[in-house]
Parts: structure tokens; sequence; C-alpha cells
């Protein structure tokens, strides 16, 4: 009881550390000015508007800085922030708290014809920029093309800023921004850039001051509850087939060896016409080929299972957050950990991911090690290092090709070498260590195979049948309904990633997340099923392509989307959306695999756990 007492106490107090830590952080940052205090305004990004990830430094145009010997005072919001490519830099605006500012003059400059240059560039490339006042973002467009329809228009640049800032008592609530003022570019023109700001008082609480930013009308269409009643009874009728093959077909095959030894006779008889999954009992739980990559795909499937279901809860949680500091125990230490403080927050998610990622890699060398340990795997440390490194690697290298073309570019999207190397370290000290850890409590586990039937010396013939009964028919057609209990939500998710929407529908995320996983066994047991009927007793790699193939048409979708829902161009956009777009697929195919895996092999054990094995 004292250890208990003493445990007890140590919890409360690693509790109250988080809540200190979480309320430090909303000290420094709570949004509370006093009148006439000064708010800061950063500038962020610019670049192109159809191009979402081609961004540069805001001043990478030839913008005049109010005080050009004045050193650039930086705000970083972690890594989440820098590795999404933002870079906040003080505007150097005095602008204060409830204090009105007439047309003032921000800087004068005259026009260069390698100023001229590049501000018509972006002016025909409808670039844009990015602003931030007390976290809340605003847009611009640097200019406009104006002109009579039919002739060369002319090329305008916007010189002044008006900023309507509403306010609640002692809160900012909202910040607009309206651009005028244009200016004809041309070589040799005087432009003298200003603002004004304008302090509006509003009844708009504080914790509402980001619907504004919602597309309700978007995200809660028709079509999404359509779509999400479509998946729910394609779940049923999924449900509804596994449980028909399960209490007939099986039933039925299982009351032929259920019978009592006064029938021995017509029991031989029964089993010399025998055909079907029943024949290869001896072979079904025979090790895969390539079983070292099996069991680290399934291990990383699996974390990266679990890691998507974290996310989406801790980011459910978020948006429940109040200013009052009500944070669910269970999560405290997440919260503490990402400053995940409700609300709009700049790479939040990004950061929740990788220390989520991180501090799961302990399920994913559990289930791999286990995995591989009850296959008979003897080079148990190749496996889990496989397995460490799978995902890692295939997302650092495809990061990497992007990285240099972003550095080529010259575009924010580069990520720093010292953020690289926080990212390496956290992969290195955190999440390689916890793997190893989970390998090891695996092998000791988790190791006893537990397969109801014995595993023939001699491997059993396979033959020849139709094609679509072959194991790659099988595994394309398998991730046809997955992909079609997501295929809308896709359509909700890429636009609010490529399309400037700001996704909050979590809810909706997490239903079709489970329904997904639902379909997914399914889908597997009705496939499985099948192959075996075939007398081909290679399921494990079937039933894993079975479900991973789903990545493989959203992939497909992905193409679709990119040529007929966007429009995107140059070879620096192209890049990255096609591989932050691979790195999501592989992510999918993975988990999906994994969870079909596991469907097809409790199926497995299932239906033969009654059959009479020699």
């Amino acid at each position: 009881m004292e250890l208990l007492g003493k445990g007890r106490w140590g919890l409360a107090a690693l509790l109250l550390l988080g809540c200190l830590a979480v309320c430090t952080l909303a000290g420094e940052n709570n949004h509370r000015y006093k009148d006439g205090e000064a708010v800061t305004l950063w500038v962020n990004k610019v670049g192109p508007y159809n191009n979402p990830q081609e961004t540069y430094n805001y001043y990478a145009l030839p913008y005049c800085k109010r005080h050009p010997q004045q050193k650039d005072e930086h705000s970083w919001g972690g890594l989440g922030e820098v590795l999404q490519g933002n870079e906040l830099i003080n505007s150097q605006l005095d602008i204060k708290f409830k204090v009105p500012v007439p047309k003032s003059p921000i800087c004068s400059q005259k026009l260069s014809q390698d100023d001229v240059e590049e501000f018509r560039y972006a002016v025909q490339h409808h670039y844009w920029y990015e602003l931030f006042m007390d976290e809340l973002p605003v847009w611009g467009f640097v200019g406009e093309l104006k002109g009579a329809p039919g002739a060369e228009p002319d090329l305008l640049l916007y010189s002044h800023k008006q900023l309507d800032i509403s306010y609640n008592g002692d809160r900012i609530i909202h910040v607009n921004l309206t651009s005028g003022e244009p200016v004809l570019l041309k070589e040799g023109q005087q432009v003298t850039f200003t603002f004004a700001v304008n302090w509006l008082p509003t009844s708009t609480p504080f914790g509402e001051r980001f619907e504004r930013y919602l597309d309700y009308n978007f995200f809660e269409h028709k079509i999404h509850w359509f779509s999400i009643f479509n998946s729910f009874m394609m779940v049923m009728f999924l449900t509804g087939l596994v449980a028909i093959i399960l209490m007939r077909t099986l039933r039925k095959d299982y009351a032929r060896y259920a019978k009592e030894d006064g029938d021995l006779e017509s029991l031989e008889r029964d089993l010399n016409e025998e055909t079907g999954w029943k024949l290869v009992h001896g072979d079904v739980f025979r090790a895969p080929s390539q079983r070292m990559l099996l069991a680290a795909c399934v291990g990383t499937g699996g974390q990266l299972c679990l890691l998507g279901l974290f996310v989406i809860l801790i980011t459910i949680m978020g948006t429940f957050y109040e200013e009052r500091g009500t944070i669910l125990t269970v999560f405290i230490v997440c919260y503490a950990l990402t400053s995940l403080v409700g609300g709009y927050e700049r790479g939040t998610i990004l950061t929740v991911f990788i220390v989520c990622y991180a501090l799961t890699s302990l399920v994913g060398g559990y289930v791999s090690g286990g995995l591989y340990a009850r296959m008979e795997g003897k080079s148990w440390i190749q496996g889990m290092l496989l397995t460490a490194m799978l995902f890692p690697g295939v997302v650092f290298g495809i990061a990497f090709v992007l990285n240099t073309i972003a550095i080529a570019y010259g575009s924010l999207a580069a990520v720093p070498f010292g953020y690289i190397v926080i990212v390496l370290l956290l992969w290195a000290f955190l999440s390689f260590p916890l793997c190893i850890v989970g390998t090891i409590i695996g092998r000791n586990w988790s190791s006893t195979p537990n397969h109801p039937c014995r595993v023939k010396r001699i491997p059993s013939p396979i033959p020849v049948r139709q094609w679509y009964l072959s194991p790659l028919a099988i595994a394309m057609a398998g991730g046809l309904l997955p992909f079609g209990s997501i295929f809308i939500e896709m359509y909700f998710i890429f636009t609010s990633f490529w399309n400037y929407k700001v996704y909050y529908v979590y809810g909706f995320m997490l239903l079709v997340f489970l329904i997904l996983l639902i379909v997914t066994i399914c889908v597997t047991i009705v496939g499985t099923y099948f192959l075996l009927n075939a007398e081909n007793y290679h399921w494990q790699w079937t039933s894993f392509g079975m479900a991973g193939s789903t990545a493989l048409y959203v992939f497909a979708y992905s193409v679709h989307y990119f040529l007929f829902k966007t429009h995107m161009t140059g070879f620096f956009q192209t890049c990255f959306y096609f591989g932050y777009t691979t790195m999501f697929c592989v992510g999918l195919g993975l988990m999906c695999g994994a969870v079909g895996f596991w469907g097809a092999s409790a199926f497995v054990h299932r239906i033969y756990r009654n059959v009479k094995c020699d």
C-alpha cells in the first residue's frame, strides 16, 4: 500500500508538471493585450496561388523595409512550423492595441528594372502573401492584371494595406486585410508603400475566432453525410457476407468432421471427396517467403494504424480545449510535448505526428518481433533494423529529393539542416530504442506459434486455376471496396491540403477511419476464403496485398485530382505534389496491409481450429 501510495503521488506529480508546462506556455502567449500595448504583424511567405508548396520568403520579392538597417526578428513556432515551410519575420510596423493608425508610410522605393521584372512575374503568376497577427493568418495578392478584353493587360502593384482588427475586451478576434491603391509597374516608378489600422469592437467570443476560416458549406455538404451513410451500408453488407461464410458454408464443412466414431466409413468417404480449403490444412501455416519483410511491413503498418488513431483523437481533443486550461489527463504528456493548446496552431498536427510516431515505435517493434519469431525467423536483429528503418527510410529518401529541389529553387519548403538533425535525433534516441525494446518484448512474450494444424515437411502443389483466382488478381480486386468507402473523404482531404481549406471535421475522419478498418478486414476475409478454396495456401502476402492495394487506387485518384481539380504548374510543385502523395500512399498501404493481414490471420486460425488435422 505504501508503494501504491507513492506511485499515486508520483503520477500526480507528473501530471502537475505537465499542467505547469502547458500553463507556462499559455502564460507567454495568452493573447491578452493592454490598451496601447504593441501588437506585432508578422510577414510569412509569398508564392504562386496555384502552387501551395512553392513558397518563398516574403522579402524574396523586392519589397522595401521600414527599417532596412534593423536586424530581422523571427518567430519560430516549433518543429512542425519549420517543416511546413513557415518563416515569420517582424514587419516592423508600429501597431498598438486599440490605437487607430491613419494612412501612414511604410517605406518608399524607386523601382529598378530588376524590381519591375520580379514584381511583373509575381503579378502574372498570381502571387499571394501571408501575414500573421496574434496567430491569426491573413492573405493578400501582390497585384492585379487590369485591361480591356483582348488587349495586353496592365500590371499593377498594390501599395496599400488596410488592416481592420476586431477585438473583444483585451483580445484580438478577427483581422481583415484589404489591399489597394494599385501602382503601374514600370522602371523608375516611385512607389510609397502605406498601411492603415482600424480597431472595431465585436461580441464574438475568443473561442470562436477561428470559425471564420472554416467552410461549413463545403465540409458539411449533404454529399459528405451521404458518403458516410454509403460507407456504413457497405460495412453492413460486408459484415453480413462474412457472417454468411462463417455460419453457413463453414458450418456444413465442420459438420462432416463432427461425426461420431460409428460413422467412420462415411467420414472417410467424405474426406476422400474433400476439395478446397480443407485440403491445404498441412500447408496453410507454412512460413511465407520473405518473412522478414512481411513482419516488418505488418509491424510498421500496425504502428501507423495506432498512430493515425492517436493523432485523430488528439486533434479532436484539441478542438475542445478552452482558455481555462481543461485538458484530458490521458494525453497531458502529449500536450506538454507538442504545445497543443487548442485552436489554430501552426504546425501542431505535424509535430504531434512526429512525436507520436516516435512513441509508438514500441508497438511496431513488438508486432514485428513477435510475428517474425512465430514464423521461425532467425535473423531477428536484421528484422528489427528493417522495421525501424522501413517507413522512415522511405519518407527520408523522398524528403531528401524534395529538399534538394527546394534548396535549388530557394524556397521556404527547404528544411534547414539543424531541423533535419533534430528529426534524426528523435529517431535515433527515441524511436529506434523503443523499437528495440518492443522487438525484445515481442520475441519473449509473443513468439510461441499457436497454429491449430501441423505443417507438412513437403509443400503441396498448387493447382492451376482461373486467372481471377490468382493471388495477384485477388490482391488487386481487394482494394476496390476499401477505396470506395473513403473515396469522398479523400476528396475533402485533398482539397483541404492542396486548395487552402482548413480541415476541421475530425469526427468525420475518425468515423471514416474506423469504417476503412472494418471494410478492409471484411474484404480480406472474403478474399482469403476464395484463395484457400482455390487450394492456394499463400494467403499471407495475398491478404497483405489485398488490403494494401487500397493505396494504389488512392494514388490513381491523386493523379486524376492533379489533372482535373487543380491548376498546379511547374516542376517544383509537381514534384512536391506526387512526393507528398507517395509518402501518404506508402503509409496507407502499410497500415491497411497490416490490418488486412491480422483479419486474415484471425480468420484462418478460426476456420482450421475445428478441422481434424493429421
